[in-house]
């Protein structure tokens, strides 16, 4: 564990006042920064006041234990009160623990939101008073977003992900392993540095329903809420099971009760739904799961989904939650120790932040963190290139054929933010 910037000796001040409506979010942030925005709504940011990077098995944990001290120091007035108002982090962490890649929590120095018709600004400094300028002030300064220009793919590797699928298989058929999930990642490289609020304001057009982030360099559209804690309610909705739409409307409700009705497909959800269910028992006094999941509809996919909700029992926050939850049999498989031995040998890569937990928390442990899929992930050293991930969950029915069609799906959202292949 390391701190880049070391909570101050002096209590930080935080104010949030309600303003008028900005706007496009994306488009209101005056430098590339922080999104978390869905249907229109969220929270987008810049600036850092303060800030953890972490990793290691502990890394969750750490950053919960950072938050709470940097929550009993602070001054919050707040004059907004809604959801994301008053003083708020920012994290995203890496899927495994033996990640060259940290994690990271931060806190910005300025927050824009807005929720339900209402808007507010939140400024967080260390002076012992904080002055409050007009949006008009602290947004004129706005460079304008910088269109991608051409990127060049890399193809990928059917052949080895063939030979990672057909071994999974081969380790669920001598039963070591029920489900795994296995990634894979593609490069793009850009003719000039990514505006990422370009490529938010893309990914925030065509899916809206998704969660578009982009926070410490990750971005992306995530349909996968991993943990939301609101005044004690919990929901975690549950992704597993894919199937690529035609674009033909009779034909999709077709796919779409194939789906519902696929054994293969129903068998890789119902693993995801009971990891989560097992470890929300832990926590909640009352569990609700649907007996049977619904069916998602995105451009690019088709997902079964289950929303699983709970009373929370105890004082557990959004991240202790993050922190027993992940990683979940939807990006890693059962059993989960397991799983994770075996997509260590198999995938050949680091997943840096891919299918970690992304999200926010605010001074009352309430927030809410997505799984980090449909994402790419932008080169410190290069902001030209970036990592684009996709997975798929194996289990015994698997066809290498079937899963290498839905990682391409999967890995369309980013491909068409970022513009044509220039290849």
């Amino acid at each position: 564990m390391s701190i880049q910037a070391e909570p101050h000796l002096e209590p930080i001040v935080v104010r949030s006042v309600e303003i008028s409506d900005p706007g496009d979010l994306i488009q209101a942030l005056p430098v590339p920064g922080i999104s978390w925005v869905r249907r229109g709504d969220g929270m987008v940011a810049w600036g850092e006041a303060a800030r953890l990077d972490v990793s290691g098995t502990s890394r969750i944990v750490d950053a919960q234990r950072w938050w709470k001290a940097m929550c009993s120091r602070a001054i919050v007035r707040d004059g907004v009160g809604t959801r994301g108002s008053g003083l708020v982090a920012f994290g995203s962490f890496s899927f495994s623990a033996d990640s060259a890649t940290a994690g990271a929590i931060v806190v910005p120095q300025y927050i824009l939101g807005r929720r339900e018709g209402r808007a507010w600004l939140t400024i967080v400094s260390t002076a012992a008073t904080i002055s409050t300028p007009s949006l008009k002030d602290l947004l004129g300064d706005t460079s304008p977003c910088l269109p991608i220009g051409p990127v060049e793919f890399s193809p990928g590797d059917p052949e080895a992900w063939r030979v990672a699928v057909l071994k999974a298989v081969g380790r669920i058929e001598a039963g070591e392993v029920d489900k795994v999930v296995l990634a894979r990642a593609i490069t793009a490289v850009a003719a000039a540095p990514v505006d990422v609020r370009t490529l938010l304001a893309s990914l925030a057009r065509e899916y809206p329903t998704c969660w578009t982030f982009h926070i410490d360099g990750m971005v992306g559209a995530t349909p996968e809420l991993l943990a939301r804690v609101d005044r004690g309610l919990v929901t975690s909705r549950v992704l597993a099971g894919t199937i690529r739409p035609t674009g033909d409307e009779t034909a999709d409700l077709a796919h779409a009760a194939s789906l519902a009705r696929s054994s293969k497909d129903r068998e890789e959800h119902e693993y995801a739904v009971d990891s989560v269910t097992r470890v929300l028992n832990e926590h909640c006094s009352s569990i609700n799961v649907p007996e049977a999941p619904s069916v998602m509809h995105l451009p690019n996919v088709m997902h079964l989904v289950t929303d699983v909700t709970g009373v929370l029992a105890d004082n557990t926050t959004s991240l202790d939650l993050v922190a027993a939850l992940h990683p979940s049999a939807a990006v890693c498989g059962t059993p989960t120790d397991t799983a994770a031995a075996l997509i260590a040998r198999l995938e050949g890569l680091d997943r840096g932040r891919y299918a970690g937990p992304v999200g926010w928390i605010d001074a009352e442990g309430d927030g809410e963190w997505c799984i980090a899929l449909r994402t790419a992930e932008i080169d410190t050293a290069d902001p030209r290139s970036l990592r684009l991930f996709a997975g798929c969950g194996i289990v015994a029915a698997s066809d290498p054929d079937d899963e290498w069609a839905e990682s391409e799906a999967k890995l369309e959202p980013l491909r068409s933010a970022l513009g044509p292949d220039q290849s």
